[in-house]
């Protein structure tokens, strides 16, 4: 089962760095950014998450709370995100419970060899729940701002 576009996101509760939970449905009333990388302290991850810090008072004003996701462990993001000063929850997905939901597991290339990985994506979730915009095969490089300026004007209807 996956998310459409439109759809209603279904509710998950997922463990978060700070030891805590996340859970979609105590979240209503906000837009939720769901940003999946591939792993911690790689440089393009290192690069996508430091530009959603910079940007997070914006997403704040815009009412939209910023979540990463990973298939690495809880210690690894808390390590991830005390080095990057990370100002937002990252989510340790190492059961695959929300790669599998928004389907970012793909079958990737590495130096020639084939394995299953996470496809650099962010989906954008409105204030009632629903998936509003979804991105694939992200590039970094200025993706932080496409997916602020989708909140505020998603924020602004």
């Amino acid at each position: 089962m996956s998310v459409s576009l439109g759809e209603p996101v279904p509710d998950f509760t997922a463990i978060a760095t700070g030891d805590t939970t996340v859970t979609l449905s105590e979240l209503k009333g906000k837009q939720v950014v769901v940003y999946f990388y591939p792993k911690a302290s790689t440089p393009g991850c290192t690069t996508e998450g430091g530009d959603f810090r910079d940007l997070k008072e914006a997403f704040d004003a815009a009412n939209t709370v910023i979540l990463g996701v990973s298939r690495d462990g809880i210690r690894a993001q808390e390590n991830f995100k005390a080095k990057q000063s990370f100002n937002f929850a990252l989510i340790s997905d190492k059961d695959e419970t929300l790669c599998r939901l928004f389907d970012v597991i793909k079958l990737k290339k590495l130096y020639g060899k084939e394995h299953l990985g996470i496809e650099r994506s962010t989906f954008l979730i409105d204030a009632d729940g629903k998936l509003a915009r979804e991105w694939r095969g992200v590039k970094v490089k200025g993706h932080a701002q496409e997916v602020l300026d989708a909140a505020q004007a998603l924020n602004a209807d």
